[in-house]
């Protein structure tokens, strides 16, 4: 008996936007072209985050000439991480690509990406390697890519490009919220995924302007001391907090029984002493730390169960 086929897009586009309604249709036809030249069957979900111009209605006109495109609007503007959640949990294709609306991401590079990833590569994020912005977002995104890199040791020139190209079950593993969206060639390296880079066309904005101010440089710092708190002691928390809980006890354990010491032997009176209340301070927090670090593990011990190992291939089951 024959089995059924993969009726599945082997590509969902996933494209986050905020206020493009210049760029839709012009970006739509760049795709079907790049798409439909390659003979890759896909399927485009837009994410509208809450755009206060015509940005939707632009969608919905679209929608009613082409069934594969797909609509997901907010009703507020939540972030890019929420955006590309939501696209992730609607994609269905095999492979899943993600870039931005504003036409600087080149639809024309989906089949090098494609063909990139399946040289065994579980994500490749694109590198703007001639990148069309003005210098006051090179420079500092630079330094940014550049502590990423050293922190999580993955070494790749652009984490924060939004042209990438991912396996299926790498989005169905990782959680995306907040700012996390500028690191997920992080955390799908700290997952065990095989992360690799490529040069693409990176194309001067066309309509509109940027959406991001200087604030995401802060907002990016944050989020990765995020990254690495998780991925360093989301499952062991008592190594952290037990670590500097017991720094802080055995200090001031050590200064409380030096005081003693001097009561009992040295007769010193102690209640003038401000060392005395710093020493017990130190017993007090210390104490505190390492109550928060048996609480995580317990906390992190119930959720055990529902974790799923970092399985790549299973042979013979």
């Amino acid at each position: 008996m024959n089995s059924k086929p993969d009726i599945r897009p082997k590509l969902s586009i996933v494209i986050p936007l905020f206020n493009e309604e210049q760029s839709l249709r012009e970006l739509y036809k760049q795709i079907c072209e790049s798409c439909d030249t390659a003979q890759i069957r896909f399927e485009t979900i837009f994410i509208d985050d809450g755009s206060t111009d015509s940005s939707f209605q632009v969608l919905k006109d679209m929608h009613a000439e082409d069934n594969r495109i797909k609509i997901i609007q907010f009703r507020r503007n939540a972030g890019k991480s929420e955006a590309l959640s939501a696209g992730f949990q609607e994609a269905v294709g095999v492979y899943v690509v993600t870039m931005d609306a504003d036409l600087q991401d080149d639809p024309v590079e989906i089949p090098a990406l494609l063909g990139k990833l399946e040289q065994d590569y579980d994500l490749v994020s694109g590198w703007k390697k001639e990148r069309k912005d003005p210098v006051s977002k090179r420079w500092p995104s630079r330094l940014f890519n550049a502590v990423t890199s050293g922190m999580c040791g993955l070494k790749i020139h652009d984490f924060n490009c939004g042209f990438k190209i991912y396996r299926s079950e790498v989005i169905k593993t990782l959680r995306i919220y907040g700012q996390l969206h500028r690191y997920i060639p992080a955390l799908a390296h700290l997952e065990g995924f095989r992360v690799t880079e490529m040069a693409v066309n990176h194309r001067a904005r066309k309509f509109g302007h940027s959406k991001y101010g200087a604030g995401r440089y802060a907002n990016g710092l944050f989020a990765l001391v995020t990254v690495m708190f998780l991925n360093n002691y989301m499952r062991r928390p008592l190594h952290l907090f037990g670590m500097w809980g017991g720094v802080l006890t055995f200090a001031g354990f050590g200064l409380t029984l030096y005081l003693v010491l001097m009561r009992i032997f040295a007769r010193a009176f102690l209640s003038n002493r401000p060392v005395l209340f710093i020493g017990i301070m130190l017993l007090v927090v210390g104490v505190q730390f390492i109550s928060l670090g048996l609480l995580g593990e317990m906390i992190a011990r119930g959720q055990a169960d529902q974790h799923q190992p970092p399985v790549r291939k299973k042979l013979g089951f």
